[in-house]
């Protein structure tokens, strides 16, 4: 994975205020982790950040963060992004400095080629239940995502973790079994049930039947209790 520059500053002063600050001027506040070392508090330009996302499609991008007035760059990988809720813009960034030399863990996308014939022939849905695996690699060995051919996958047909092929500089750390893609017929819309409401309207019904015929039983036992009137 080639390495993208991006040009930061340090930043001065900390709290919720000044990051508002700089968000209005289109500047995400931003930090960066090196395992043993003081965290390093940097602003950055959030329409470079998403130059750099869109074009490497995804976080797992490989950056060569260019700190103003530092003697040495850092070469870092996306920790973490933090959005805003509605707008969905960048409110903060948090960078993970690592060694191109040493082995890293990240979730990688993975991707399903072509249109599996279990759908287009046999009236079948494709489930992709699993969307990421994780992998163990050198940071320069870090792939965008692994693409998987679907195209040959026929009804109830699967695809598991353990099916990729991946480079043998890339060890997968996600179960084997885990399930990718999965091609099965559409789950068929069972007809609503009575609800509790109707049932409980015929069950007061059937209460207030069976109330009228015990008073109708109850004026026929008093008429044939009653004394009959002497003759004269």
């Amino acid at each position: 994975m080639e390495q993208i520059a991006l040009k930061v500053s340090l930043r001065e002063g900390k709290g919720k205020e000044k990051s508002q600050k700089l968000r209005r001027t289109g500047t995400v506040p931003g930090v960066v982790y090196h395992r043993g070392e003081k965290s390093v508090p940097v602003q950055l330009s959030e329409k470079e950040l998403n130059k750099i996302l869109k074009s490497a499609e995804g976080e797992n991008v490989l950056i060569n963060l260019q700190i103003e007035g530092a003697k040495k760059n850092r070469a870092v990988i996306i920790k973490e992004i933090q959005h805003h809720p509605v707008k969905r813009s960048i409110l903060h960034v948090d960078f993970n400095e690592i060694s191109l030399t040493e082995k890293i863990t990240v979730d990688v996308e993975v991707v399903g080629l072509g249109e599996p014939a279990g759908v287009k022939q046999e009236g079948g849905v494709l489930d992709h239940p699993l969307r990421e695996v994780k992998i163990q690699c050198l940071p320069m060995d870090i792939p965008k995502h692994i693409d998987v051919d679907i195209s040959g996958l026929k009804l109830n047909g699967s695809i598991h973790v353990r099916d990729l092929v991946v480079s043998d500089k890339i060890k997968i750390l996600t179960d084997l079994e885990a399930l990718l893609f999965q091609v099965k017929l559409p789950v068929e819309e069972k007809p609503e049930e009575a609800t509790g409401e109707t049932q409980e309207v015929e069950v007061i019904r059937e209460k207030k039947e069976d109330e009228s015929k015990a008073g109708e039983k109850k004026e026929e036992s008093k008429a044939k209790e009653a004394p009959k009137s002497e003759k004269k």
